[in-house]
């Protein structure tokens, strides 16, 4: 009811410019009159009246976006119909900072009913019904807004999306919702309502754009740590969700996986480019810490050989990170004997002039490693060709091996260069690599603007160890889980399989040159332990993924939209699995904290070859 304090009327008229949308508008009538939000939102996930004008359409003011390129309000019609698959909320989209209303206002709108695909149409998303180009008419201010939807474990269904019509390229747009048995159904449902969660644990830390992931199902596959871990891709954790602010930035809390935001955390659900579904917080809970630490490993024993991989994130000199990251090599890992670093950058990161060196880089981080009470490492790579290798733009990221001189020897062998291909011969009866450092097939297309795999020979106590650093391809261009598309595609697998392929294959010849021969492969490995793209490394035995000597909940490097998942590896040959003589550990320093230097976990071995 309109609240009786309320004495002005207002009248705004907003063209909206939809820029960087993409929308679907379908064909239908052209006009419709004093339809209802629920009417609008529909039982699939495009509206009825899409590409439609529409009026008196009627609602309360439950949230206000000023910030960003998709600013507008939301409205909640209080009387809601009977059906649990129409939504009874919308946004409004404005395009400017919204004038003349606020929370509590009962407004009518006029405008046009608009399908936006947020990161436009080629990226999977799911399309958000919005009202654009409005008129919107306040009829009374201060009233009640709508209560809350409560989002729960007993609400959110276990299974995550229907299958896609396949007629229609596997979207699931123009399926009736089913909110009782499909999580993204249910959660479309919500979509533009108030919605709330309560005394949700945190399972995504806060990031640099002040946006955490919680769940309301804090028992779904949950770890020790506090985090929901993604195990296969048919447990894609429905209870996962993301919460943003409409409120300062400031006031955003500074969470780790394993917080809780007591209370209530409530707001408008909203649907975005990046994570989907989204709780927009006009009302945040109170962050009760979990004191999670970051963990350090075991000291290597004497007769033990350490491997760690560690991506270090795009470093290069300029970057103020390197006292932390060699802290997290020295004590954290406890100074592994051969560690290889992914995203290397050159000696000016980001400046596109040609440069590829990167020695500066390298040595800042050996010298910052011994002044933190570490070992004065040695070092190997192989510069790349320019712009050849993707990553940053001018950045020229490799891998690179630091290795401690005192433990462990490189065995040099003059010839690797860019595009050099390392192969491998016999000598003494035992397997050798023609050069060292080497880059497996440079030239071959399956690693066409991406990483060439980094291969070197150690010695540990009289016996030669090889060592493959991999940073595969990326997952960009994958669809999201949210998309409209279901089951998602991958397309990004494809380069993966072909480059697992070539190391595999490399790694094969090292075995049939000598059948007992140490093979080490590890790095960034861009996919999970139970992918094709790990299969295919494993193939006929060449390697196994160590990460699966550990239990199920804790196997996982990198957190991603709330769910703690693999992408870095180490993966060993017979000799050293057979041998059951060493130990593994992802070793939690970055992915689960709000002030992490990287965005990856190292990975360490310890192994007696």
């Amino acid at each position: 009811m309109p609240s009786k304090s309320s004495a002005r009327l207002a009248a705004l008229t907003v063209a909206a410019v939809c820029s960087a949308a993409s929308t679907v508008v379908l064909t239908s009538p052209a006009h419709a009159a004093d339809v209802a939000v629920h009417d609008i939102q529909g039982t699939t996930r495009i509206s009825p009246y899409a590409g439609q004008a529409v009026t008196g359409v009627t609602g309360i003011v439950t949230g206000i976006r000023t910030y960003g390129s998709s600013r507008g309000f939301w409205i909640q019609d209080p009387n809601p119909d009977a059906n649990p698959a129409t939504s009874e909320g919308v946004f409004v989209f404005t395009s400017s900072t919204p004038k003349g209303v606020a929370v509590g206002d009962a407004v009518t709108v006029s405008g046009t009913v608009s399908e936006y695909v947020p990161g436009g149409t080629s990226s999977g998303n799911q399309a958000l019904t919005e009202i654009v180009r409005p008129t919107v008419t306040v009829v009374s201010s201060g009233n009640p807004v709508p209560a809350p939807t409560v989002v729960s474990a007993r609400s959110v269904p276990s299974a995550y999306a229907p299958a896609g019509d396949p007629a229609a390229g596997n979207s699931i747009n123009g399926l009736p919702l089913r909110p009782t048995r499909y999580a993204l159904d249910y959660y479309e449902s919500l979509e533009g309502m108030n919605v709330q969660v309560a005394d949700a644990r945190v399972v995504g830390a806060t990031d640099p754009f002040t946006e955490l992931w919680v769940t309301v199902k804090p028992r779904e596959n949950a770890n020790r740590r506090g985090g929901t871990v993604y195990g296969s891709y048919a447990s894609q954790n429905t209870g996962r969700i993301q919460i943003q602010s409409l409120g300062a930035t400031a006031d955003f809390p500074a969470a780790n996986v394993g917080d809780t935001l007591t209370g209530t955390t409530a707001g408008p659900l909203d649907y975005n480019q990046f994570g989907g579904y989204t709780l927009v917080a006009n009302k945040i809970g109170t962050l009760r810490s979990a004191g999670l630490a970051r963990e350090t490993t075991e000291k290597q024993k004497r007769g033990e050989l350490a491997v760690a991989t560690y991506n270090v994130e795009n470093l290069d000199p300029g970057d103020a990170t390197f006292e932390e990251h060699a802290a997290a090599i020295v004590h954290n890992l406890q100074a592994p004997d051969i560690v290889s670093l992914e995203e290397i950058q050159d000696n000016n990161g980001a400046t596109n002039d040609g440069t590829v060196a990167a020695d500066r880089t390298v040595r800042k981080l050996i010298d910052a490693i011994a002044a933190a009470g570490g070992p004065t490492y040695d070092w190997r790579s192989i510069d790349p060709v320019d712009k050849a290798d993707g990553g940053e733009p001018g950045g020229n990221i490799r891998q690179v091996f630091l290795f401690n001189p005192e433990r462990v020897s490189f065995t040099d062998r003059a010839g690797g260069d860019a595009t050099t291909a390392v192969g491998v011969t016999k000598e003494k009866g035992k397997a050798a690599l023609t050069v060292s450092p080497g880059r497996i097939e440079p030239a071959n297309a399956a690693w066409a603007n991406s990483r060439k795999p980094l291969a070197g020979e150690f010695v540990f106590r009289g016996r030669t160890v090889f060592v493959i650093a991999n940073h595969f391809n990326s997952k960009g261009g994958d669809q999201g889980l949210t998309s409209q598309y279901q089951p998602v595609a991958r397309s990004s697998e494809v380069q993966r399989h072909q480059q697992a392929t070539l190391v595999n294959a490399f790694v094969k010849d090292i075995l049939a040159t000598q059948k007992n021969a140490d093979v080490v492969t590890l790095g960034d490995i861009n996919d999970f332990e139970f992918s094709d793209t790990a299969k295919i490394l494993e193939s006929d035995g060449a390697l196994w993924s160590a990460i699966k000597s550990l239990p199920k909940s804790e196997r996982y490097s990198y957190v991603y939209q709330g769910n703690a998942q693999v992408l870095d590896q180490i993966l060993v040959s017979p000799s050293i699995r057979t041998s059951c003589d060493f130990e593994y550990d992802s070793v939690h320093v970055n992915s689960e904290f709000h002030d992490q230097i990287s965005d990856h976990d190292p990975q360490v071995l310890r192994f007696e070859p």
